[in-house]
């Protein structure tokens, strides 16, 4: 079965960087699933944070992370990464890996992911 695995979270100060990985399992992580990260602050709905298309030539991302994280995969490793940097106490969340078969529909919308992973924390000091 589809298994999605993250990994990566952590605490850091204002400024800082985190790495996530997302590892796949039970499905081909190849040209056909687009793969996105989504987050959720305490009382606050599942937010899309970034998407990156199935052979990884587009990219989207969320206005409040543009220009500070980066989306990228790798196919042969079946793991997907969001490079977060100049981190923010607004970015802290419980960040989530989703897979969609076929393309990426270009926005961010977390019903159109049907496969999602557990979640990793990350906390930003101030």
């Amino acid at each position: 079965h589809v298994q999605l695995v993250e990994s990566g979270g952590g605490s850091v100060q204002a400024g800082g960087s985190l790495r996530l990985s997302c590892s796949a399992s039970g499905f081909p992580l190849n040209s056909e699933y687009c793969m996105g990260w989504f987050r959720q602050a305490p009382g606050k709905e599942r937010e899309g944070v970034a998407a990156i298309s199935p052979g990884g030539q587009l990219t989207y991302y969320g206005k409040p992370v543009k220009g500070r994280f980066t989306i990228s995969r790798d196919n042969a490793e079946k793991t997907v990464y969001l490079q977060m940097n100049s981190l923010k106490p607004e970015d802290i969340a419980m960040y989530y890996c989703a897979s969609r078969k076929w393309g990426c529909t270009g926005e961010l919308r977390a019903e159109d992911y049907s496969a999602w992973g557990q979640g990793t924390q990350v906390t930003v000091s101030s």
